[in-house]
């Protein structure tokens, strides 16, 4: 009986460890940050001339070469940034600070997934959407996570450019090209970055004093980042308008885009008088949501 039992026993470790593995693979891919990525560069498709007469097919192989693009350059910024994230405790429970990932595997990995997200695009879309997403991929990994991030304090805010590549990316997709439109979608998360990772930053700033990462919380101080903060919003409020007065969105987006980007402004403003890390993390909650909520005004908008 004995003996009979144990096979069962090894068969279910496998399984487990075997799902196991799997988990971790995926969130090497970062899949949070995958979700946002793909959901405004769907917006960007919709927006886009000629979305409508697109195979639905290719919309989803679109999204497939974008979502895995996201996750190889989430894959690789993981395996570069494994030392610093071993101490911080934000992201000490990532795959490879924890050892359940080998590091040659992790970026074999990333590297094999990156190519073939652009090879795919490139073959089955078109060749303009693959340069796109190999520029946004090698500025993320090159520009953000090996040269800025751990050198300036403007890190978030030039490397910043990596994650608002996919509304543009979508809209070349459809189109073959890149239009005043698709920049301004790129310029609305471009501008919404910095102050939304500046309120992470407020309340992890130990975290990057610990593991010497120079944020702009840990190298101005409190005080000037939420005043930058606070200009970011502002500057970010009418550019989220343009849409509407180039005529490229009616007023549904105009009064949502007034409406959120208002109560971002005031998101802004609390922090900046609260001494306390509450409003901070209300802030970085509550910009995730403007940004989806936000591109899906555009989508509701264009329906």
């Amino acid at each position: 009986m004995k003996n009979a039992v144990n096979p069962d026993n090894g068969a279910h470790d496998d399984h487990a460890t075997a799902e196991t593995r799997i988990a971790d693979y995926f969130a090497l891919l970062k899949p949070k940050v995958m979700s946002l990525v793909v959901f405004t560069g769907f917006s960007g498709m919709w927006v886009a001339p000629g979305f409508t007469d697109t195979h639905p097919f290719l919309i989803l192989i679109a999204i497939l070469a974008l979502a895995v693009g996201a996750g190889a350059s989430g894959a690789v910024n993981m395996w570069y940034d494994r030392d610093i994230d071993a101490i911080m405790r934000r992201t000490k429970g990532r795959p490879l600070p924890m050892g359940t990932i080998p590091s040659g595997e992790a970026i074999g990995f990333a590297v094999v997934l990156s190519i073939l997200s652009v090879l795919l695009m490139g073959v089955a879309i078109n060749w303009t959407a693959a340069f796109l997403l190999a520029a946004a991929n090698l500025f993320y990994v090159f520009i953000y996570t090996i040269w800025l991030k751990r050198r300036t304090p403007q890190n978030i805010v030039i490397g910043g450019a990596a994650g608002a590549f996919p509304p543009m990316i979508g809209y070349a997709a459809i189109t073959g090209d890149v239009t005043l439109y698709a920049f301004v979608l790129f310029l609305i998360i471009f501008m919404w970055t910095p102050p939304h990772f500046w309120a992470l930053s407020l309340f992890a700033n130990e975290d990057y004093k610990t593991a010497k990462i120079p944020m702009m919380t840990v190298t101005a101080g409190a005080k000037s980042t939420k005043i930058q903060m606070l200009v970011y919003t502002l500057i970010l409020f009418p550019i989220t308008l343009l849409p509407w007065i180039m005529n490229d969105a009616g007023a549904t987006y105009g009064l949502s885009a007034v409406v959120l980007g208002a109560f971002f402004i005031f998101t802004c403003v609390k922090v900046l008088f609260d001494k306390t890390l509450k409003s901070a993390k209300l802030m970085f909650g509550y910009s995730v949501f403007y940004l989806f909520a936000l591109f899906l005004a555009l989508i509701i908008d264009k329906i």
